[in-house]
């Protein structure tokens, strides 16, 4: 039969009754377990009427979908048009026939041979893994000083290494960490004592030859460069465990200079209602806060990777925090959520003390790069022209160490560029990436 409008609402009219019949079941079955003795019995005979109710009813759903058929039939004139074509068709000679089926035979396989390139493809299309692994340094480190690196984490000895760790998003454990401090500081001794002996031998000049003999006797030379073994291995392993303290302060930097403005976003984020969490997605998806981007995305990984709620996610972060005042806007809004404050009105109030403290730090970094600016002034350009006329002076009095000019202009380039390299590197410290 053609399906007619009728049969739908009866079907949609039926298909409604059913969904009110369950509800009802539902509902009843709900108030069944506070019930008395003698109420159950009313509830169960209240129930196997409903239940007879509803199979009445996917009798009359089945009726009606037997009715419906959406196929519709040829008519008589389309039968014998479809007929009288048949009869027009040229007949095929066997020959022709078998032409045919062979051709047919080649499509088949050609076309099957194109699904199964097709699936082959789809196949090879494997998800692969980021799987990151240690690098060669670091496995080698270990390899050499796990043990002893372990041995010493238990003994209770660099506790700060693994919080600085964390805090400066090294990936790194502590263990690793320590064992490459250790092997770095292994190879500086041996390239140290290396150029020891090479120094007991040999002096470096500014002539040619560039290199020639010690004139002077061995223990002289030795009591001279001793140092060597001593100063070179020590800054090597104080440099390299410090570097996660430096990182971190480094971090903490940028972190506060774009605090101030993301937490006017996420102000203006808040205003809209939308969910807590939402607010450090929108933030993350617009790209602007490079530096805070990675600490929101450790955020929403303790709730969407490790299940915590968003409240322990923030007190977990600001734990690990490596700036102070992230740590202090993690809890502030922790507690906000906890309290069921309005967080419009928190990340204002915030947005204004971050933005007062980032003017001030502004200004004091002014004032200070106006004394740096004095202070290299005077270290590189008047300091280096006194000591210069002085050596000379000694130079041509006699007077105290007798320098070659040319030795003397090593010493002024070797110690312009040495005071140039560490401003640069302690303004960029300080500073921070703008």
């Amino acid at each position: 039969m053609i399906p007619t409008a009728d049969n739908f609402v009866a079907l949609k009219k039926n298909i409604s009754k059913e969904k009110r019949i369950l509800s009802e079941i539902v509902s009843i079955n709900k108030e069944l377990e506070k019930s008395s003795a003698l109420e159950k019995n009313m509830i169960n005979a209240q129930i196997s009427s409903l239940k007879s109710s509803l199979k009445k009813v996917n009798n009359e759903v089945k009726e009606i979908l037997e009715k419906i058929n959406l196929t519709k039939r040829l008519k008589e004139a389309e039968k014998v048009h479809v007929a009288k074509t048949e009869k027009n068709l040229p007949l095929l000679t066997k020959s022709q026939i078998k032409e045919k089926k062979e051709y047919e035979k080649e499509i088949i396989k050609d076309l099957e041979k194109q699904t199964l390139k097709r699936l082959r493809k789809k196949g090879k299309k494997i998800k692969k893994k980021r799987e990151r692994k240690a690098s060669y340094y670091t496995r080698l480190s270990n390899k050499f000083f796990r043990n002893t690196s372990t041995s010493l984490l238990k003994k209770g000895y660099f506790k700060n290494l693994k919080r600085n760790l964390i805090k400066a998003n090294m990936q790194y454990l502590a263990k690793s960490y320590l064992s490459v401090v250790f092997f770095t500081t292994f190879l500086s001794m041996i390239g140290s004592f290396f150029l020891f002996i090479f120094l007991l031998f040999f002096n470096f000049g500014v002539t040619f030859p560039f290199i020639t003999p010690v004139s002077a006797s061995i223990f002289s030379r030795l009591g001279s460069i001793f140092w060597i073994l001593i100063v070179f291995p020590l800054g090597v392993f104080i440099f390299a465990y410090m570097y996660p303290s430096l990182e971190k302060k480094s971090i903490e930097t940028r972190i506060n200079q774009e605090l101030p403005f993301a937490t006017i976003h996420m102000s203006s984020i808040s205003e809209s209602l939308v969910e807590p969490s939402n607010i450090f997605r929108i933030i993350i998806s617009t790209k602007e806060y490079p530096t805070l981007e990675k600490e929101f995305i450790k955020l929403l990984n303790e709730v969407n990777v490790f299940g915590y709620d968003l409240v322990s996610a923030l007190r977990n972060s600001a734990f690990n925090s490596p700036s102070r005042r992230l740590a202090e806007l993690f809890d502030g809004l922790a507690t906000t959520i906890t309290s069921g404050g309005d967080l419009s009105d928190f990340f204002e109030k915030r947005a204004q003390t971050l933005l007062f403290d980032y003017k001030l730090e502004k200004e004091k970094k002014t004032k200070s790069a106006e004394t740096f600016m004095d202070i290299y002034i005077s270290v590189v350009i008047a300091a280096p022209m006194i000591l210069m006329l002085l050596l000379i002076m000694m130079r041509v009095s006699g007077l105290g160490l007798a320098l070659s000019t040319s030795m003397i202009s090593l010493i002024m380039v070797l110690g312009v560029s040495t005071i140039n390299v560490i401003f640069l590197v302690f303004l960029h410290l300080r500073q921070g990436k703008e």
